[in-house]
């Protein structure tokens, strides 16, 4: 990606003139009069007919109206019917349209965009024609809704636009005149919208209109209208009424520029938003977590408003609104899920014992105590205070004046206690308090000890003294002494709750309310006379947001001017924007005023200083569930293994107050490495809140990297500080305020290039010795384990008799060469698996050579396994024997013969283990190997390390039962039979990995063996047969790589306990594989202490090295500017969803230092933006 050059354009050309076409036919509501090609007229005069088809069916009852043949209801009545019949004819006129043309088989264009926008009109009335017109339902029953609900706005709207009506409202025949004329293309616009061909709205707030609920948009608005003026009309002597429903005449003229311009909600944005807005400020709830628990918590709460209306008895109410304020502000349904559990576990009994620990939660008892204690408490005090304490008249000695100054201090106390805990105070002023120069995660646990045991006090005064004094006062209220009104019932249910809802807001609404009551108690104002404690708190609380949204799209409009103005590549295509918004600042100002005042998002078109207010939406700011979708990669798996850590330190973060003030819709960023983790909190409550983390992308594109190193930057800045008393933000107006930095268990990756290493002939050579090592410890490793696991099975069984096996005669006198022997074996005439390297996914490569490879592999005639006659081996006679596991005729690295020389095959003689235990070592009968041949077995056989198989033998620990273990290993391992069983299979998976020739392997042989592709050999297929010993032997090779990679980095080995140790390491704390390999990911959940991974860099022509070490390291955290992420994603919803500008390089996501542009993007819910990872909402405990 390019960084914002000059040259990137905003739209490209055809995007250019897609939208040109597009935005006409969302002004009109649908018609498409302006098309890319050229159409017969009769196509544009259908659509003009189409629509003024309301405005002359309206018409109809307006002219008999006016002429007083009929009463303005039965006009209403008639242009509704009419227009009903006129619908549905429309509807099933294109229904039928579609039908007929489904048969016809049309030739596709080799064009895509022809074919997208060109249609074949072959007559002014053909099923063609009439699709192009009138596209038609999904379903069938929005065909006959649809036409009905366009039957009730036409006649509703030819009611609202009744001349003498407006005329009587305005007294102004030009007036009416006006309003009539341009109303009717209102209503024009939302008709033609409903029936005929719904318009791409720029409010887009779904990717998918699955049940078409965008064509109501328009009618739902202009039944909001209509409604207003029925109030009016059937309830006289309201002069506040008479005068909305005037100006709502005006404003439903210019309803076609405000859908035009994407300022007024599709309606499940809508009714998403207003539920939000309705439980906060009305209802003193929060914003939930999904959409669902939006809708039962907005029942529930307006549910207690309508309850405490009717509770006859004023210590009734408070009660009812004190114990209700409590427990609707717990997440009872998080509770409930762990009681459920915990119930169904406890049922499960014995089955739940096998679960993995921390799978199961148990039911939080001691939490469900401390709820109890502070329920019973605080419905104790708002009663006793109530009863005997409330006074009817204020004065300055008052109890509840009393308490009002004690809320004050607590305010400034609570204030003071969070700052200190951030890196900065007010954002701009570096704390002098806070750790200077943090590097390690143990010196800055020290350094915070203090600020964590501040933190303590600091929760103490805001989960326990707080909301018992506010409860004081407003106990102490006077406005409950009486009989309450729905204001009283509507104002202190909400202040009730918002005590341990929202705890900090609710105490500076509170002291706020208590002083002005002591500046002014005796000045006969509104506030005073009209207004009871209650609604002056919900006042002062939409204040209060509505003042905070309002610094913050401030601020973000001028971030967004100053950086358009200073970088200098953008200066010359934006300083007539520039100029423009200081010339017309008041009007930039009444934009980010009126985008205050609905709580929706300023919107900068492309992210230039040319600013819109966007449609009002719920806060998560998408319509989908958190969590459901994310771009899942490779290094998705990180994110999720450092999830459990990351949610423990926000928790420990968020309680001492290290993040501010929380409140639901905030955006935070954190930094580690090459990772970016985005956390938004959903929902607070009384101590508890939801959050919703998103992890981006850790391959880096140049905008990603350009805003990431801004982003070190500003946290450099912030924690990476020399000894200095006092020191100002220097990023002051960036959108990103550093916060604190968060102890976090997760990986460290470390790349380190190997040449040098794995490119030295003695490094190479030594790599040889010790692969023969390693295979035999993996080997005798998993043989002990085996056993161990098999011990109880066998145990009886073992101690009657000893095993008999058939071996091939190593230590015979020479035997004459066989054909095999003499055929050669030189990989390079095999195969071309040459040693260079391609890239880091190396392959073998397979032609037509594999059908002439060697077959090595063929049947012997051998005495089975148990078998209960007579046999003759040589001069050996076998008696009969009974059938059991001990007895196994193994065949081990005995070359194929042909069958007419089986007389001079050497004899194969029976024998025994000398060790009664060494079954318990013995290898599985499948691993026998007959591939090679006996010379060439000879031959490696002499590499083989017997001195290091007795010492791993000796440091077995697999005989629990037995007494004197260390002679039994002893035994066995002078056991020669055991050993040359061994013999046989190391060396042939050692001379799958290297191949006959023995030969030094190269760079290119070891990173092909790594990534599991062996060179052909006679034992290649005998190798990947058997999928155990396969990854055995491939666990082995990766292990003596790292063996050789750590002794020329830290040194040689000493002696074979050293080796042992470093082995048992790697088994233990390591995983040694590739990143593309499913146990990586595994390894990484499991949270292996390191991991390691050979690689090759095609570009650089290097090997490489990847280490991932797991320990606890430091992520720096800062607080984003909210208003500024709502604004770019509603820009990036409106330019991908409308315009459809999803231009890999479009201007509105290059990189931009200042607004950190490219990572807000990202961290947009799919199908928008491309997190790799989302949460599901995580529930955090605030205690």
């Amino acid at each position: 990606m390019r960084r914002m050059s000059p040259d990137v354009p905003l739209l490209n050309d055809y995007k250019k003139d897609f939208f040109l076409k597009r935005f006409p036919q969302t002004v009109l509501g649908g018609p498409r009069l302006k098309l890319g090609y050229c159409a017969p007229p009769y196509v544009y005069i259908h659509q003009i007919i189409l629509f003024l088809m309301p405005w002359v069916l309206g018409g109809i009852g307006t002219l008999l109206y006016q002429l007083g043949i009929l009463e303005d209801y039965y006009t209403a009545a008639l242009s509704g019917g009419l227009m009903l019949f006129t619908a549905l004819v429309i509807q099933f006129t294109g229904l039928y349209a579609r039908n007929k043309s489904a048969t016809v088989e049309r030739m596709l264009s080799t064009d895509i965009l022809a074919e997208e926008d060109e249609h074949e009109f072959t007559s002014c009335t053909g099923a063609e024609t009439i699709k192009f017109l009138i596209p038609g339902k999904k379903y069938i029953a929005n065909m006959v809704f649809h036409s009905v609900l366009a039957g009730i706005t036409c006649g509703l709207g030819t009611w609202y636009l009744l001349p003498n009506r407006m005329t009587l409202l305005y007294g102004s025949a030009g007036g009416t005149g006006l309003l009539f004329f341009f109303g009717w293309i209102t209503l024009c616009t939302g008709e033609y919208s409903l029936i005929v061909n719904t318009a791409i709205e720029t409010a887009t707030f779904q990717t998918q209109d699955t049940y078409e609920i965008i064509p109501l948009m328009r009618p739902l608005y202009i039944f909001f209208f209509v409604s207003i003026d029925l109030l009016y009309r059937f309830m006289v002597n309201i002069p506040a009424l008479e005068q909305t429903n005037q100006i709502l005449h005006v404003l439903f003229i210019f309803l076609p520029f405000l859908w035009a311009l994407g300022i007024l909600p599709p309606p499940d944005a809508l009714f998403l938003w207003a539920m939000e807005q309705v439980l906060e400020f009305g209802l003193g709830g929060s914003s939930m977590a999904t959409h669902l628990r939006l809708l039962i918590m907005f029942i529930i709460s307006a549910g207690t408003v309508v309850t405490s209306y009717f509770i006859p008895s004023t210590i009734g109410v408070v009660l009812f609104m004190t114990g209700l304020g409590f427990l609707l502000s717990l997440n009872l349904s998080e509770m409930g899920f762990v009681f459920k559990h915990s119930v169904t576990g406890h049922r499960v009994g014995n089955k739940s014992k096998a679960l993995p620990s921390g799978s199961e939660k148990q039911f939080p008892w001691k939490e469900c105590l401390f709820y109890l204690i502070i329920l019973v408490l605080a419905l104790l005090e708002s009663i006793l205070l109530h009863h005997f304490a409330c006074c009817p008249q204020i004065s300055k000695n008052s109890p509840q004046v009393i308490v009002g100054y004690i809320l004050m201090m607590l305010l400034i106390i609570l204030w003071i206690l969070r700052e200190i805990q951030s890196v900065y105070i007010l954002g701009i002023f570096r704390n002098p308090f806070y750790p200077k120069d943090v590097q390690t995660v143990t010196l800055f646990l020290k350094k915070q000890a203090r600020l964590m045991k501040i933190g303590v006090l600091r929760r103490i005064l805001l989960n326990l003294v707080s909301p018992f004094a506010m409860i004081a006062f407003l106990s102490l209220d006077s406005s409950l002494q009486g009989l309450h009104s729905l204001s009283v019932s509507i104002g202190f249910t909400r202040a009730f709750r918002m005590v341990w809802q929202n705890t900090e807001n609710a105490l500076l609404e509170t002291v706020i309310v208590s002083a002005v009551q002591l500046l002014t108690p005796s000045i006969d104002m509104w506030w005073n006379r009209s207004l009871n404690t209650g609604i002056r708190l919900l006042l002062v609380g939409i204040i209060r947001d509505r003042l905070i949204q309002f610094i913050s799209k401030l601020q973000f409009a001028v971030v967004v001017l100053l950086a358009s103005w200073m970088e200098k590549k953008q200066r010359k295509s934006t300083t007539i924007l520039c100029i423009l918004n200081i010339v017309f600042s008041p009007f930039v100002l009444v934009f980010i005023v009126f985008s205050t005042l609905l709580s929706s998002p300023l919107l900068p078109l492309f992210t230039l200083p040319l600013f819109l207010v966007g449609f009002p939406r719920p806060t998560q700011s998408w319509p989908g569930v958190v969590g459901t979708a994310a771009c899942v990669c490779a290094d998705t798996v990180y994110y999720y293994q450092m999830i459990p850590s990351l949610t423990a330190a926000l928790q420990s973060a968020m309680v001492a107050g290290s993040f501010g003030l929380l409140l639901p819709g905030s955006h935070y960023l954190g930094r580690f490495q090459d990772r970016l983790i985005w956390i938004m909190i959903l929902e607070c409550g009384y101590t508890y809140c939801y959050i919703n983390i998103k992890g981006l992308e850790l391959q880096e594109t140049s905008c990603h990297t350009a805003e990431a190193r801004r982003v070190d930057e500003i946290f450099e800045g912030a924690f990476v500080q020399e000894e200095k008393i006092c020191s100002i933000n220097g990023h002051f107006g960036n959108v990103l305020t550093p916060c604190t930095v968060l102890p976090v268990k997760l990986y460290s990756d470390a790349r380190n290039v190997l040449s040098g290493i794995i490119d030295s002939h003695d490094n190479l050579r030594e790599f040889k010795g010790d692969l023969v090592k390693v295979l035999v410890w993996i080997l005798v490793q998993y043989c002990s384990r085996r056993s161990s696991m098999q011990e109880n099975v066998h145990k009886t069984e073992n101690k009657r008799t000893a095993s008999l096996i058939i071996l091939p005669g190593l230590n015979t006198s020479p035997q004459t060469r066989s054909p095999e022997d003499t055929v050669s074996l030189n990989s390079a005439a095999l195969d071309d698996w040459s040693d260079d390297v391609l890239g880091d996914e190396p392959t073998t490569k397979k032609g037509n050579e594999e059908k002439d490879q060697l077959k090595v592999l063929q049947s012997i005639n051998v005495p089975l396994p148990g078998s209960a006659e007579s046999q003759m081996v040589g001069d050996h006679s076998i008696v009969k024997v009974s059938e059991n596991s001990l007895y196994k005729t193994v065949l081990l690295g005995y070359p194929a013969i042909d069958r007419g020389k089986q007389e001079d095959m050497a004899y194969i003689p029976l024998m025994e283990f000398s060790c009664s235990h060494s079954h318990l070592l013995s290898l599985p009968k499948e691993w026998t190997s007959n591939c090679l041949p006996n010379s060439k077995m000879r031959e490696m056989s002499l590499l083989f390390p017997e001195d290091w198989y007795q010492f791993v033998l000796k440091q077995l620990e697999c005989f629990p039962s037995e007494e004197n273990v260390p002679n039994v290993l002893e035994e066995i391992a002078k056991d020669r039979v055991l050993k040359d069983f061994y013999v046989h299979a190391v060396m042939t998976c050692y001379f799958s990995l290297l191949g006959v020739d023995d030969m030094d392997p190269g760079p290119g042989h070891i990173l092909r063996v790594y990534s599991g592709v062996l060179p052909w050999s006679s034992a290649q297929d005998w190798l990947t047969e058997k999928p155990e010993l396969f990854q055995l032997t491939l666990k082995a090779f990766r292990y003596t790589l790292k063996l050789m990679i750590d002794k020329a980095s830290l040194g040689p080995i000493e002696d074979f306990k050293e080796l042992t140790n470093c082995l048992e390491e790697y088994e233990s704390d390591w995983y040694i594989g590739l990143v593309s390999d499913e146990k990586w990911n595994e390894a990484v959940l499991q949270e292996k202490p390191y991991l390691f991974s050979l690689g090759y860099d095609p570009n650089m022509g290097v090997y490489t090295g990847r280490v991932l070490t797991l320990q606890e390291f430091l992520i720096q955290v800062g607080k984003l500017n909210a208003e500024a992420v709502r604004g770019q994603w509603a820009n990036l919803s409106w330019e991908l969803l409308y315009a459809t500008n999803d231009d890999e390089e479009r201007y509105s996501i290059q990189a931009h230092p200042l607004l950190l542009r490219n990572l807000t993007v990202q961290a947009a819910d799919p199908p928008l933006g491309y997190p790799i990872y989302s949460s599901k909402p995580l529930h955090v405990h605030l205690y």
